[in-house]
């Protein structure tokens, strides 16, 4: 039999949408996977400095981080980078002030909040949750010696949605992910483009590969791959009308069910 490759979203996926842990049913459904020689990535929209802890939680076979920006394998090697320019992430992290928003620069090595407390008070509750978690590096937005990969924005009634769109629309996407939440990508760079890369380092075709997602920013991959599932749980809903199959809820065991559904372990 051809070997496989297993691509897997992380909130909501991977993660139970209630504990935010990777359910038991999940965890043995991908080392049997393994076990009968298919490979199984991680494909987050998160950097790969965020991504330390679900990598200890299952066996897997290499990181997609940052909405498609970086490619590690699973011994941490780097395969593939992008990062936005120097000069436009400096002129970047001004325009998100300028025009009324607050948020978190995202980069390999972990993530970037601004040195002071933000008025926006979800931003303020990340913060904090990352730096409990050792995801939050060391330096603040007025120090310009570092790159990032992309960046997550949050906005209040007083911010420029418009004008900050509008400056970004040049070279990066904006994904409205709700909750006045919106996550910004580098044209050219998307769960899918890293999917397509890996295909090809890994030698392995188009129609072996099975992608399993659950929100807006995993549309890219569920659209571009002909094996998608979306999960039980998937917000917005309408994503499982993207999809060739939906599955249950993650935190009911929704990964083993898709697994069994298609062959890739046995039945219990």
């Amino acid at each position: 039999m051809k070997r496989k490759a297993l691509f897997f979203d992380v909130d909501g996926t991977l993660l139970s949408e209630i504990t935010h842990q990777v359910p038991e049913s999940a965890k043995r459904a991908l080392s049997e996977a393994r076990k009968r020689g298919n490979l199984v990535f991680i494909n987050s929209g998160r950097g790969y400095g965020f991504l330390r802890d679900i990598e200890q939680m299952i066996e897997h076979d290499g990181c997609l981080c940052g909405c498609g920006t970086c490619v590690a394998d699973a011994e941490g090697h780097i395969l593939l980078q992008y990062r936005i320019p120097h000069e436009r992430g400096i002129e970047i992290k001004k325009a998100v002030l300028r025009y009324g928003f607050d948020g978190i620069l995202e980069a390999t090595e972990g993530n970037y909040f601004r040195e002071e407390l933000s008025w926006i008070p979800k931003v303020n509750e990340f913060r904090k949750a990352q730096v409990a978690t050792g995801f939050v590096v060391d330096k603040g937005w007025n120090d310009n010696s570092y790159d990032y990969d992309k960046l997550c924005v949050m906005a209040d009634e007083h911010s420029d949605r418009d004008g900050l769109f509008h400056f970004l629309e040049p070279d990066m996407v904006v994904i409205d992910r709700g909750d006045d939440f919106y996550e910004c990508v580098p044209k050219g760079y998307s769960k899918a483009t890293a999917i397509e890369w890996t295909l090809r380092h890994y030698g392995i075709d188009f129609e072996d590969a099975y992608v399993f997602g659950d929100s807006s920013n995993d549309l890219p991959m569920l659209r571009y791959v002909k094996n998608s599932v979306a999960m039980g749980n998937s917000d917005p809903a309408s994503l499982k009308d993207e999809v060739a199959y939906v599955t249950d809820n993650a935190s009911r065991d929704g990964i083993a069910k898709a697994l069994k559904r298609f062959g890739f372990i046995g039945e219990d």
